[in-house]
């Protein structure tokens, strides 16, 4: 599979997506580095080109104002079945609402795991489209984020406003 990546300037800094043939979003994050997003996978792509990905539009347009933009943006991710009902869930949050991680654990029907959902979040590829950024701690503290915590609460602000 050849993949493209495309990097956008945003109110956040840089953001590169790393789509597959089919237009599916693999990774993406704020950061102007290649290596960092294919980093993210589990398995790289056979090989990378710059250009133009569909998903471009829909960044454009979440900055824009439109933070159900992304949500109709197909992504793709390898893990297992606890890890994709996790990210499957984290396209439900809706925006301007996030939840803790024990919200998250018990989503997905595992109130006890509690980590396994921090971990689902730290394991987030197509970050944004799946949008793990949408995650609190218990105490409403932002804690992690593999973009940076100044990143996750301009996100959040955005989306509280909206």
């Amino acid at each position: 599979m050849t993949a493209v990546i495309q990097t956008l300037d945003t109110p956040d800094g840089p953001f590169t997506l790393l789509a597959d043939d089919a237009g599916r979003v693999l990774a993406s994050g704020w950061t102007s580095d290649p290596d960092a997003i294919l980093a993210r996978l589990r398995a790289r792509p056979d090989a990378v080109r710059a250009g133009e990905t569909d998903a471009a539009s829909a960044v454009r347009a979440y900055y824009g104002g439109d933070l159900a933009a992304i949500d109709a943006v197909a992504v793709a991710q390898t893990g297992t079945p606890l890890q994709a009902a996790g990210w499957a869930a984290l396209r439900r949050i809706t925006p301007g609402r996030p939840l803790t991680y024990t919200e998250l654990a018990a989503e997905i029907g595992q109130p006890r795991a509690v980590r396994a959902a921090a971990s689902i979040c730290a394991r987030n590829a197509p970050a944004l489209f799946v949008p793990c950024h949408r995650v609190l701690r218990s105490d409403g503290s932002l804690g992690g984020f593999a973009w940076g915590t100044d990143v996750k609460r301009s996100l959040l602000a955005r989306e509280e406003a909206a």
